[in-house]
């Protein structure tokens, strides 16, 4: 896939030529897809994820296929590793311009409903899906404001717009994010700063790869999707490029659902 970099370099897409960009959660997954589809737009990116040695294999594949492209190991549930993160940025380039908070992690392939939830597990959950993304805007949003704007795109999901039966945690985590999204839109619109969300539905990621080996979600998903598929990270990639160019100027605020069409039901 690094080799498709140097194909679009010459093609010249440069939606974010330039442009100074975090992406959390970059290692696997949707935050890969990100990272490859940000740099073939021509941003320079900061990698974040607790894989390190993930993180910086695809930094170092980037910079060989001459893109600018550095790592910093970062736990987001740990308000200083967001904010030395947003730091590193500021020191390696000089600004800040986009962010894609991506990081996450998921309730796994059935837990529990409500009643016998795990009180560790829901702290876990809050803690990196919520207080993660809370973490990394109260910073990102603090350098932004100093160079004079930017563009933030949350993670969030189809859970964060309905309710779905056994995954409590996940599902408030998610409302906490669209939430938070549109609370920063309000706030800072005005000066500059956009904030908007991806709702991704049925993706299949490294993630994701425990639910949907399972055959009752594939079918699920084959019925209930009116795509009749899962998607791919690499779509939710494309949203996120999208959202942070310049071509999504007047977008502030929005959960862009990137689910096959499953919230139309």
């Amino acid at each position: 896939m690094l080799a498709a970099i140097i194909t679009c370099e010459e093609s010249g897409m440069d939606e974010l030529r330039e442009k100074v960009a975090i992406i959390t959660g970059a290692a696997s997954g949707i935050g890969r897809a990100g990272a490859l589809r940000f740099a073939e737009e021509g941003a320079r990116l900061v990698l974040a994820d607790l894989d390190a040695e993930a993180g910086e294999a695809l930094a170092a594949g980037l910079r060989a296929a001459g893109r600018a492209a550095i790592f910093q190991r970062t736990d987001v549930a740990q308000a200083a590793q967001c904010e030395a993160l947003v730091a590193a940025a500021v020191a390696h380039y000089g600004r800040l311009d986009c962010a894609f908070n991506n990081a996450g992690i998921s309730d796994g392939p059935v837990p529990p409903g409500t009643a016998d939830y795990p009180l560790e597990l829901w702290d876990r959950m809050i803690a990196v899906n919520l207080s993660g993304v809370f973490y990394c805007l109260r910073y990102q949003l603090r350098a932004m404001l100093k160079t004079g704007g930017g563009s933030i795109v949350n993670t969030a999901s189809i859970a964060g717009q309905v309710g779905l039966a056994g995954i409590p945690g996940y599902v408030a985590a998610k409302h906490g994010v669209v939430g938070l999204t549109r609370t920063v839109a309000v706030e800072y619109g005005a000066r500059n700063i956009r904030c908007n969300a991806v709702a991704p539905g049925f993706i299949e990621t490294p993630m994701t790869k425990s639910v949907f080996e399972l055959q009752q979600f594939r079918e699920m998903a084959a019925v209930t999707v009116p795509a009749a598929r899962i998607g791919r990270a690499a779509e939710i990639a494309d949203v996120a490029v999208w959202a942070c160019s310049d071509r999504a100027s007047y977008v502030n605020g929005a959960v862009l659902a990137a689910d096959g069409g499953y919230l139309a039901r």
